[in-house]
């Protein structure tokens, strides 16, 4: 008997070369000759990191100041509902959103336009169902955000605030609350970073987002794996970045003079 051949069949230096860069180049040309497809998924994502990130808010600061500053069962609820959301996987929720929960969203497609991307449209009832999970998760998180900045607020200035003859609520909403939401950016970075990058999970509902059309291209070529996801890789990183600047000099310009940021 013959022994074994362990020879890898396409050794290095059998390989062709010039075919392998031809290969290479055609699917870098794939990518480009389908940037405009892949801009209507940016598109969407924007959209829904925004919408998710102001639900997120909107949901969230309530509940940090009532984690703070409420009393009995209403904390009690909230607290137990941010442990919950927190707790779960961000695609447990996106599917529960679309198939489970009993939320009428409207079917149908909606079209939006954004300048330097143009018109596109996307899935109205996946998109409403991605905005309400990824926004409440995020609300979730948010909430503990600016409960820790509501708390690191002195208790002092609160006593300050009330012996000029100011009530509790106009103490937290003329001295407590400017303070916290300047010194809850730098929390708020990282929640729009972690927001931004799970919206790629809406691709386990259809949501024809920038990762979606993306794998959507992926099947068309399959050799294109590579470069198609280190381009939306990319622009994932160059949002990123753009929006950690961003808030970087927002929390710089309103920084409390002589004191934390």
């Amino acid at each position: 008997m013959e022994p074994l051949s362990l020879a890898f069949p396409l050794a290095p230096d059998t390989l062709d070369w010039g075919v392998v860069a031809q290969f290479e180049s055609d699917d870098w040309q794939f990518v480009i000759d389908n940037a405009d497809y892949l801009a209507e998924g940016l598109g969407v994502t924007i959209l829904l990191t925004v919408t998710s990130i102001v639900l997120g808010f909107l949901a969230g600061f309530p509940m940090g100041a009532i984690e703070v500053y409420g009393r009995g069962p209403l904390r009690s609820v909230v607290y137990g509902a941010g442990v919950v959301l927190r707790a779960i996987p961000i695609v447990v929720i996106l599917v529960f959103m679309f198939f489970v929960a009993p939320i009428p969203f409207p079917s149908g497609q909606f079209s939006a336009w954004l300048p330097g991307i143009g018109s596109f449209s996307f899935g109205t009832s996946a998109f409403l169902a991605a905005t309400v999970g990824l926004g409440l998760r995020s609300a979730a998180y948010q909430a503990q955000i600016f409960r820790g900045a509501l708390q690191s607020v002195s208790g002092g200035q609160m006593e300050a605030a009330r012996s000029v003859g100011m009530s509790k609520l106009q103490g937290i909403r003329h001295v407590v609350l400017p303070q916290a939401l300047r010194r809850s950016i730098p929390g708020f970075q990282n929640e729009f970073t972690i927001v931004l990058k799970d919206t790629s999970i809406a691709i386990a509902i259809g949501l024809t987002e920038l990762f979606k059309r993306a794998d959507d291209l992926f099947v068309q070529q399959t050799t294109a794996t590579l470069e198609l996801f280190l381009a939306i890789s990319l622009v994932y990183f160059v949002m990123t970045f753009a929006t950690n600047r961003t808030l970087d000099f927002l929390g710089d310009y309103y920084a409390i003079p002589g004191g934390d940021r």
